[in-house]
């Protein structure tokens, strides 16, 4: 008889899973160790607070060295002209306080001479008494300084820009300043808008074009308003297109004056 082959059936593929492999989603330790996780994170440890705490202080102490870095001058990036100019102000007033220095120590020795003390010191409270009238601006002064003229033909120059050029004056060594003849600059002296948006000083308003008297070194006072970032790079720039012309004055009449208003409430101790 002729062989017959034998019919094999295929064997089905066991359809349990093997020993030790789950058939879907991640092992339960991981699912486990995600929910440890998430409340580590909803409820810290004391230790994990703490550090973050520092963290927190450290990235404060950051920001705030950057800040302060950043807010205080650089200079290098000024052109030796520039550096010129800014060591020639200091120089100037470095001159002028150890002349300061020099006149209240000569004070010093007239008041302790003995006979000539009284007259001295009579001496010295009329020199006080004029200097404190032209600082409260109370009185006509007269010196050397500079005029300056400010043309703003598209009214662009502001409140904070005449600010900065009155402080850059103070820092440049002026004594007495004067704003379009009628506004004496004193330390009650504000400056603002008003309701039509005009720029005003002590409620007067600054018609173009702006001049500015300056009682002071004149060389010195010049360069404190061309220095770089100052009165005139700011008006002459883009932002304003005004102009400044600057004149070095022998002599400088300053006649307007403040009226000093009594206190209300403060009294002397």
């Amino acid at each position: 008889m002729p062989d017959q082959k034998e019919s094999v059936e295929p064997v089905e593929e066991a359809t349990a899973p093997r020993r030790g492999v789950q058939e879907d989603g991640p092992p339960q330790s991981a699912v486990t160790g995600k929910r440890q996780m998430l409340r580590d994170f909803l409820r810290p440890a004391r230790g994990q607070l703490t550090v973050a705490l520092i963290l927190l202080l450290t990235a404060l102490m950051v920001v705030l060295t950057l800040r302060s870095q950043a807010a205080q001058p650089s200079y290098t990036n000024l052109r030796r002209t520039e550096l010129i100019q800014l060591l020639d102000n200091l120089s100037s007033e470095t001159r002028r306080l150890e002349e300061d220095i020099r006149d209240l120590q000569r004070t010093r020795d007239e008041l302790a001479s003995g006979a000539e003390g009284a007259d001295a010191a009579r001496a010295e409270a009329n020199r006080r008494l004029d200097e404190l009238q032209i600082i409260a601006g109370t009185v006509p002064v007269h010196g050397a300084g500079v005029h300056i003229v400010i043309v703003d033909p598209e009214k662009k120059v502001s409140p904070e820009l005449l600010l900065d050029a009155l402080e850059e004056l103070r820092d440049a060594g002026a004594e007495v300043i004067q704003i379009n003849g009628i506004v004496r600059v004193t330390t009650s002296t504000w400056l603002g808008l008003d309701s039509e948006g005009r720029v005003v000083a002590d409620d007067q308003v600054l018609t173009s074009p702006i001049s500015i008297d300056a009682i002071g070194d004149p060389p010195t006072l010049e360069s404190g308003a061309r220095f770089r970032g100052g009165l005139v790079s700011e008006v002459e720039g883009a932002r304003v297109g005004g102009s400044v012309s600057i004149t070095q004055m022998d002599r400088l009449d300053i006649d307007s004056v403040v009226t000093i208003t009594e206190n209300e409430f403060a009294r002397p101790s």
